[in-house]
């Protein structure tokens, strides 16, 4: 098949992958920079904070409003 196909449509697939990936690693560049951008926020807003969050018992260890070693 790709015999039978004349050399304008063969540039133009060609145009068209090579399109389609440069557009795919631009995303994939992109996001990935956004993530180290939002990590580096995360690290520069200080460990206490995510202390904070972690402390708070998670929705498996609260048993009718009390702490599940509460509860026992």
């Amino acid at each position: 098949m790709v015999r039978n196909m004349s050399p304008g449509l063969k540039i133009l697939w060609i145009w068209t992958f090579g399109t389609a990936a440069i557009m795919v690693t631009n995303v994939v560049t992109t996001r990935l920079r956004d993530m180290e951008k939002l990590m580096n926020a995360e690290e520069a807003t200080g460990v206490d904070s995510v202390a904070e969050i972690d402390s708070s018992p998670s929705p498996h260890e609260v048993v009718g409003g009390q702490k599940s070693s509460e509860a026992v």
